[in-house]
């Protein structure tokens, strides 16, 4: 039986395993921001080379994913995690809370930790929780939350945002215990930016990190995975899977879908080529159509907000819409739209906001904040 194929990117891993521990070129002690388009291989990467270089390091990492459930409210999933990590050490952490020195991980003793539950018991928050895996385990322990973005669509999931700071902070102050990291991952750049912009945020000043997609090694390696299981007068060619790769934005699943297709239509090999770069045409082209279909249906004043959005995005600049300068904005791609349309009022935009929203094209953060729900919808107005 053959094993499905897995592209490790080892080298990464352990330059950002160097970064939390404060040893590489950039500092991500006091937490990593990673941001990447869905489907770019961040899960991947994380399940099968950052995860075993933490454990390589002696740490304990925690993984948790806020889309795998996205009826449950993050904290409830971030708390799981953790609550399923302290039960995998039950052991260290029974004696540890039977011990004299159970203050040190400022645990009550009257707290009674049921960790069958799932639950934290009454009276113990996230930081608390946190302490008593280090101080059981006696390692440094990595958080790692998967599309982290969705914490801010409730209060509690903010909230339990702050609670990893107090966690963080707590953990790490004067260097006399292992610590805490802290590494969130996001698929959109606006959306995950919204924790680090605002002073009214928990990770204020931190600085969002492009997430390397993957390139030519990998599409060399699937390349050669792929050709060992095929006649050798039938081969793929590396350059061609290249470009059709790079068609698809760099997204595995999409060039793994192309390769399905191209095998129910397979040729001879001086074929091949040509039925790749068709097929991601027509994976790009409807991927385009959904997007171009989608904004040719809205009234003329969402159409200009979401060139607005799309503008800042690119930008990288958080989008204000009530601010004098967005609205400007929004009037001259009004203008564009509809020359004899009046200048919108802060009123107007908020409606097409609530509008675009309930049409599942735009994002609201639980305090406020807006972003494209699809990142890929900011690229193609961009480029239209």
């Amino acid at each position: 039986m053959q094993l499905p194929f897995v592209y490790h990117r080892q080298k990464l891993a352990s330059s950002l395993v160097d970064g939390m521990a404060g040893v590489g070129i950039i500092d991500f002690s006091s937490g990593m921001f990673l941001t990447a388009p869905r489907r770019t291989g961040k899960s991947t990467f994380l399940k099968e080379d950052l995860i075993p270089a933490c454990l390589s390091a002696g740490w304990e990492p925690v993984y948790v994913d806020l889309w795998s459930n996205r009826d449950a409210d993050p904290s409830t999933l971030i708390e799981s995690a953790i609550v399923s990590k302290l039960s995998d050490h039950e052991s260290q952490v029974t004696k540890l809370l039977k011990s004299t020195g159970v203050s040190q991980v400022t645990i009550l003793r009257s707290v009674t930790w049921d960790l069958s539950t799932g639950k934290l018991p009454a009276g113990a928050t996230l930081s608390d929780a946190l302490q008593l895996l280090s101080a059981a385990t006696g390692r440094l322990v990595v958080l790692i939350v998967d599309e982290a973005q969705h914490a801010l669509n409730s209060d509690a999931g903010i909230n339990a945002m702050f609670a990893l700071k107090a966690a963080r902070d707590a953990l790490n102050q004067g260097g006399k215990r292992p610590g805490l990291r802290l590494v969130f991952t996001g698929s959109s750049r606006d959306k995950l930016a919204q924790l680090v912009l605002h002073t009214k945020q928990p990770f204020f000043g931190a600085e969002i990190t492009p997430f390397p997609l993957l390139d030519r090694d990998f599409v060399e390696a699937y390349t050669k995975d792929l050709n060992a299981k095929l006649a050798e007068t039938n081969h793929f060619d590396k350059e061609d899977m290249y470009q059709a790769f790079c068609l698809v934005g760099h997204r595995p699943e999409l060039l793994a879908s192309i390769v399905r297709r191209v095998a129910l239509e397979m040729g001879e090999a001086p074929n091949l080529g040509d039925l790749l770069e068709r097929n991601a045409h027509a994976f790009q082209e409807e991927l385009w159509m959904d997007y171009r279909l989608t904004f040719e249906a809205l009234p003329a004043l969402q159409k200009a907000v979401l060139q607005a959005m799309a503008e800042q995005s690119t930008a990288k600049s958080p989008f204000a819409p009530f601010k004098e300068r967005t609205l400007s904005i929004i009037n001259g791609y009004l203008c564009q739209l509809d020359p004899k349309a009046k200048a919108p009022t802060a009123t107007k935009v908020q409606k097409a906001l609530e509008s675009l929203r309930e049409k599942e094209i735009v994002w609201r953060s639980g305090r406020g904040a807006y972003a494209l729900e699809d990142g890929g919808m900011a690229e193609w107005l961009n480029r239209t």
